[in-house]
């Protein structure tokens, strides 16, 4: 997909479909564009023989898909003819607890947070997290998840709100903050229990007050369904947690570093291609561009919770109802190319 988020580059693998020094055809062209310049991002599809730059693509393809790859006309795939996806067991999708099994947590405070006491003259750097405000109309939050089930489900993602560790993968024990190069920020006291509070919420069906929709150029993006206040917590950046060393060649379009470690073989990173919940479909902006930094209304995080390494999504100012949600992936690293990103 278009503009996610990789803080790493992926390493360059040898590509049958891609038009390179064993292709001598002159005729070779992006059928989008019609130039047979950048070979090295011009793929054909493998039913038609078609070549189609990376960057012309819509959605943009961030990098060479590994096996086969089909054009837009040869691909049997299609995206979902209406938006959202009918979800008839909502509750059931995203494991909601009913009330029942809370006890007496919903009929205490009804979701309701005690004020923060602010402080005009503290610096923004000090300043605590918010929780985000879920919408209080019920069937609007239903709306919201069921726009999250159509984009989980059209591609293939099974929900989770949580950091997973597969057998094979990296385990539970090397997620560890003492090995990130320099140190790794400890998430206070009182961020943590707002962050666990932001969790509780999601367990009882109040999601953060988030719309997917689809976009022909960007492919599945986020918007805020309502306004939402600078630095408020969107959500945690959750998946699969591997190696960086196992994912180097890896054609995920959306894998976040989680650790940089001193030693690079431990280093780790968060894949959420199988199991994810929001983030993976926040885009990424066009760092390249004068624009693209004026379009980015979160940043990336990355905390010491609790002896565990953390990844989350924080609002680093105002965001209007309406607008799309986008933040800098690269981070500090600057080593992943977005000069193609819409």
């Amino acid at each position: 997909m278009v503009l996610r988020r990789r803080t790493l580059a992926p390493k360059p693998l040898p590509q049958s479909t891609i038009v390179d020094d064993l292709f001598d055809d002159e005729d070779t062209g992006c059928e989008e564009c019609g130039s047979g310049e950048s070979p090295a991002k011009l793929l054909l599809c493998d039913k038609c023989n078609r070549g189609y730059h990376l960057f012309c693509l819509r959605p943009v393809l961030v990098s060479v898909p590994r096996g086969s790859w089909f054009c837009p006309s040869c691909s049997k795939h299609k995206r979902p003819k209406s938006f959202p996806l009918a979800q008839t067991k909502i509750v059931d999708f995203f494991r909601i607890q009913r009330a029942s099994e809370l006890g007496q947590t919903v009929n205490h405070d009804n979701g309701k947070r005690k004020r923060r006491p602010s402080s005009l003259v503290m610096s923004k750097k000090s300043r605590k997290l918010l929780p985000f405000n879920p919408t209080k109309d019920r069937e609007r939050r239903l709306k919201q998840m069921q726009s999250l089930a159509t984009a989980l489900t059209d591609t293939g993602t099974e929900f989770s709100n949580e950091l997973t560790y597969i057998p094979g993968m990296a385990p539970r024990s090397a997620n560890s903050p003492i090995l990130e190069k320099g140190g790794m920020q400890v998430l206070s006291k009182e961020d943590t229990e707002t962050l666990n509070f932001c969790k509780s919420m999601m367990e009882r069906g109040e999601c953060p007050p988030l719309m997917i929709v689809f976009d022909p150029q960007e492919g599945f993006t986020v918007e805020a369904d309502k306004s939402i206040k600078d630095l408020t917590i969107i959500t945690e950046y959750v998946g699969d947690v591997d190696y960086l060393k196992n994912r180097e060649n890896d054609d995920g379009d959306s894998i976040m570093t989680l650790l940089s470690a001193s030693d690079p073989s431990q280093t780790l990173v968060i894949c959420p291609d199988k199991r994810s919940n929001i983030a993976r479909f926040i885009n990424g902006i066009n760092n390249h561009t004068p624009d693209g930094k004026k379009k980015q209304n979160l940043k990336c995080v990355r905390y010491n919770v609790n002896g565990e390494c953390r990844v989350l999504l924080i609002a680093n100012r105002d965001i209007r109802k309406g607008e799309r949600l986008y933040y800098d992936y690269n981070g500090y690293e600057h080593e992943y190319p977005t000069e193609h990103f819409v």
